[in-house]
């Protein structure tokens, strides 16, 4: 009984081997089939969320590639300069950027008289707070991927390697080093796996965290200017009405 039970290990553990050399030989789509049938669950695994990876970065890059360019900043603000402030919101609105939007807030803002200038700015912070809370969406889960895909490469690696040392414990004196270096070798598929997954969504969202940085502080420095123009424009209103009054 023992011996079949060997057997059967061996010629697994040789099946497994040829699999590798015989994928190898084909063409790449077979070579990564044969990898994750070697590989087991946990490839399997890692596969998944390898798709998941790639699918939040095409859509945080596509969110971002929306964005565009800052160059409208200031172009409001010399509208909004020249109390032109009809088309400087007008080209506010039109645009899809979050920056664009922040200042369009504080715009409005600084228009309503009947708001205070701390209800301006809550007004400001909260539009900017929502538009932040829309480009962070998704980095959760890219840093999630990063932090995990390594451990779970690392569980297949261990546990491939239990199964290794098992059949080379059933083979007995009868040990083919094949069985240990192929068991290994297959182990070490999960591993590479994870970081293969890791690195990526490592980068990207290291990335992504430093475009919503730059997005974030261009945030606050053009509605700092649209609230210091709205709070000198008021303050010369409230110096002229007395001379107008006379």
């Amino acid at each position: 009984m023992a011996d079949n039970t060997t057997s059967e290990s061996v010629a697994s553990e040789r099946g497994s081997a040829e699999g590798i050399a015989d994928g190898a030989a084909g063409g790449p789509f077979d070579q990564l089939l044969q990898w994750l049938n070697d590989g087991g669950p946990v490839l399997y695994v890692l596969a998944v969320v390898s798709v998941i990876t790639l699918a939040i970065i095409l859509v945080k890059l596509f969110q971002f590639m929306r964005i565009g360019s800052g160059r409208f900043v200031e172009t409001a603000l010399q509208d909004a300069r020249a109390a032109k402030t009809d088309d400087a919101l007008a080209g506010l609105t039109a645009r899809r950027n979050p920056v664009a939007r922040v200042m369009a807030a504080a715009l409005r803002g600084t228009l309503d008289p009947a708001l205070s200038e701390d209800a301006v700015k809550e007004e400001v912070e909260r539009v900017a707070s929502l538009e932040l809370d829309n480009l962070r969406s998704g980095l959760r889960s890219l840093a999630l991927i990063a932090t995990l895909s390594p451990l779970i490469g690392l569980l297949g690696t261990v546990l491939g390697m239990i199964n290794a040392f098992q059949a080379l414990e059933s083979a007995g004196s009868r040990v083919d080093p094949a069985i240990l270096s192929g068991g290994i070798w297959v182990a070490l598929l999960t591993t590479a796996a994870g970081l293969i997954v890791a690195i990526p969504a490592a980068a990207a969202h290291s990335w992504f965290d430093g475009v919503i940085y730059r997005c974030r502080r261009a945030m606050e420095d053009a509605a700092t200017q649209v609230l210091t123009l709205g709070s000198r424009t008021s303050q010369a209103a409230r110096n002229t009405s007395p001379q107008a009054a006379e």
